[in-house]
């Protein structure tokens, strides 16, 4: 990843002088778009984010946007709703101030769990988000590791969907593990698993799990060798934790030397902390398409950057160039 970001540096400059170009944040994570703007060599627009006393929530751009290239950064994180309410708003702020387009940079995908009908009577709520930022405005739509890659089809509008693999492989190869074997959590997590294990050139293995409810799941066996390996979870999210923990004691019994677990999007709600700090991962990588708050920083919780590849997205889309090679 780091030579595809090194190889359009030089296209930086003519950035710069560039006025079409304009990137704000909402207040969801202001820390990756400060990143990803010095990734761009650009500044964060001026935005006005305020409530009223009853919690309505208003927004202001705060400079002209006529016929500009208007890019969003806004993971649709905890407080969820609050932070789709507000990604809403901004879309539609920038829609009547006349942007050329408007692209919402949503690296975590908040209700994309919810992508189809399991039980009777349910929504689909991952479709329904979809719509509302299509009316809201966006004219297109950069999001990273979705739940199911399906979920692109909830869209009309253009749809970049990236990958935070090569950062994290980038990083595991730097550590120089030895007997490697990827895991996946669960059935439907083999393809990612496969995908991560073909960059590290290393065997997979597959959990056996039975969800019980939400948020619940009862770990069943292991599927594949694991003794004496490191084993290496790798998932989309991580949000309260039980399911990795769970796995990870397994693996354990199972006779793995160390677990490491790589999950794009740290949600670590609930007991999550608890369980991470008090479980047998070595390390919990993750990124920071959601902050992390300072009393969720823990000694085996490591925290990759993807403001370069999302940077790198953001100068493809706006230069009409193509953006196929960041999907890999």
């Amino acid at each position: 990843m780091s030579g595809q970001v090194l190889s359009h540096y030089e296209r930086q400059e003519a950035l710069l002088v560039r006025r079409d170009i304009k990137l704000f944040s909402g207040s969801a994570n202001p820390t990756l778009a400060n990143n990803i703007a010095q990734h761009l060599g650009v500044e964060l627009g001026g935005m006005k984010i305020a409530n009223f006393s009853d919690g309505e929530i208003y927004v202001q751009i705060q400079e002209s946007v006529r016929g500009d290239d208007v890019f969003i950064v806004q993971p649709v994180c905890h407080p969820v709703n609050y932070h789709l309410m507000e990604l809403l708003i901004m879309l539609d702020a920038f829609k009547r101030a006349s942007a050329r387009q408007i692209t919402a940079v949503v690296p975590y995908y908040a209700y994309a769990r919810q992508d189809r009908k399991a039980h009777g009577r349910e929504a689909i709520s991952a479709k329904l988000v979809a719509e509302l930022l299509t009316t809201a405005g966006a004219d297109r739509v950069v999001a990273m590791d979705l739940h199911t890659p399906q979920i692109q089809g909830f869209f009309d509008i253009l749809v970049d969907h990236l990958f935070a693999a090569p950062v994290m492989v980038e990083y595991l190869k730097a550590k120089k593990l030895e007997d490697i074997v990827v895991v996946s959590p669960d059935v439907g997590g083999v393809t990612r698993a496969r995908a991560i294990a073909k960059k590290l050139d290393a065997p997979i293995a597959i959990i056996d799990k039975r969800r019980t409810g939400h948020n619940q799941a009862e770990v069943m066996n292991v599927i594949g060798d694991v003794n004496g390996k490191t084993a290496i979870m790798v998932d989309d999210l991580v949000d309260t934790a039980g399911t990795l923990v769970a796995g990870a004691k397994m693996l354990k019994e199972c006779g793995a030397k160390e677990v490491y677990a790589a999950c794009s999007h740290g949600i670590l709600s609930g007991p999550a902390v608890d369980r991470v700090r008090n479980s047998d991962l070595r390390e919990l990588i993750i990124t920071d398409s959601i902050s992390l708050p300072p009393e969720k920083h823990l000694d085996n919780i490591v925290q990759l950057s993807v403001a370069p590849l999302l940077g790198e997205a953001i100068i493809r889309i706006h230069e009409d160039a193509s953006v196929s090679t960041l999907f890999d």
